[in-house]
């Protein structure tokens, strides 16, 4: 292909730096590669008046990047893999590569968990967050939070706390203000949280070819993995649902899922038995059964 690489991407800084991070990947490779920012704004950003379940959950941060690409005006889409919706990408467009997997833990900023006062606040706007911290305090209250990083940097509780993506805080160098990084045992991240996900045309053959130098195919499978267990449930970020998968030290494959509902609460560490997804969705299905889920 002949001009730069059109990049589509929200405005915020974390938006713009994960889309300049693919172009750093692939330039590894191409050095010559010429590099288009495409800056788009997405219903999620424009409405941080209210909480993100409220104005769609899923998607709410991705559907006008992907439009970008599939009208045209863009090549590349780069989105949070958090953001994306669980099913299939629109019609048209191809998850084409999952770059190397960043810290996928979540943060607290402010105050470390063990010494918030009965009582205290926490500022976030996840149900999945928020439904994991009563779990282990039932005593905290919570506002909500939205905003860029730097917005919610700003509005830490006096004597509480604001929960933030390890991920985010990494990319863009505001680690010195984490006050505790909680497990994935502790906290069960968002599905995605932490990983990339790199769209682009189908039929772009010569584009999806490029993108596919800068696939990490082990963070591909737990990003599938996790994506199938939300599926599943046919949920978002409208249901406090958090999934991880990852190696373990003996190198065998280690599924930690989160499910709140109405009669209970699913919290479950478990070895993947083998390659077929299957155990996924069975697994699903028992966690929606004990949180009574439909």
């Amino acid at each position: 292909m002949s001009g730069a690489l059109r990049f589509a991407t929200r405005g915020s800084a974390l938006a713009q730096w994960q889309a300049r991070y693919v172009a750093d990947l692939l330039r590894a490779s191409d050095r010559g590669l010429a590099v288009e920012l495409v800056v788009v704004e997405t219903t999620g950003d424009a409405r941080t008046d209210v909480p993100l379940h409220a104005i769609g959950g899923q998607g709410v941060f991705v559907k006008e990047v992907q439009q970008a690409v599939l009208d045209g005006r863009a090549d590349v889409a780069v989105h949070s893999a958090k953001d994306l919706p669980s099913g299939p990408p629109p019609e048209g467009l191809v998850l084409a590569a999952v770059p190397p997997r960043g810290d996928p833990r979540d943060a607290l900023v402010g105050t470390p968990l063990a010494d918030l006062s009965p009582g205290a606040c926490v500022a976030t706007g996840s149900v999945r967050r928020r439904a994991q911290l009563t779990v282990m305090r039932p005593d905290l209250v919570f506002a909500d939070l939205r905003g860029n990083i730097d917005t919610r940097l700003a509005k830490v509780p006096d004597g509480g706390a604001i929960v933030m993506a390890m991920a985010a805080l990494d990319r863009l160098g505001r680690t010195d203000r984490v006050a505790e990084a909680l497990t994935v045992e502790q906290m069960v991240p968002q599905v995605g949280q932490g990983a990339l996900a790199v769209e682009c045309r189908h039929a772009d053959r010569a584009v999806r070819d490029r993108l596919g130098k800068i696939e990490a195919p082990l963070d591909r499978r737990f990003v599938e993995l996790e994506r199938t267990f939300l599926a599943t449930l046919g949920g978002g970020c409208d249901r406090p649902v958090g999934a991880h998968a990852h190696l373990d030290h003996d190198g065998q494959l280690v599924l930690h899922t989160f499910l709140a509902g109405p009669t209970g609460v699913w919290h479950d560490r478990r070895h993947g038995p083998g390659s077929d997804d299957g155990w996924v969705t069975a697994l699903a299905r028992e966690a929606a059964a004990t949180a009574g889920l439909p």
